[in-house]
């Protein structure tokens, strides 16, 4: 399956986390969700996503060591709509600035919220459950 993903994830504490080039950024203790997209297969990414041991390539993959993936959505495109996704979430959540984006002209793919808020976004953007407690 080809298109655009999104993770929901839990951050416990307040956490400092050195993101490749990006440098030392720090992240409140909360809710998070990140806009992806892979042509190369979603289910595929997000196992990756999920899996402990990897190298680190995305900004994601260092952060997703300090948090508990709750949710993740995806939406079947041919289509890249992972900017059109982060752009939709940036006018509902705070992004973190650069965060996943550095390919594109997008200010974050990073965005911080409540949970359930998160969440019904994705819905709301035709976005449909792939998998609930991603880390169970």
């Amino acid at each position: 399956m080809k298109g655009a993903y999104l993770l929901v994830m839990e951050l416990p504490q307040d956490t400092t986390v050195l993101v490749g080039k990006q440098g030392l950024i720090h992240f409140q203790k909360g809710c998070y969700a990140y806009v992806g997209s892979a042509f190369n297969g979603v289910e595929q990414r997000v196992r990756r996503h999920l899996r402990k041991q990897k190298k680190k390539h995305w900004h994601i993959d260092y952060l997703l060591p300090y948090t508990r993936v709750i949710e993740v959505f995806y939406k079947e495109s041919t289509q890249k709509e992972e900017c059109t996704i982060a752009g939709l979430f940036e006018g509902a959540f705070s992004g973190i600035p650069g965060f996943g984006c550095s390919d594109c002209p997008c200010a974050s793919h990073l965005f911080y919220g409540v949970s359930q808020d998160l969440s019904r976004k994705a819905v709301a953007l035709s976005m449909t459950p792939y998998r609930s407690e991603a880390n169970s």
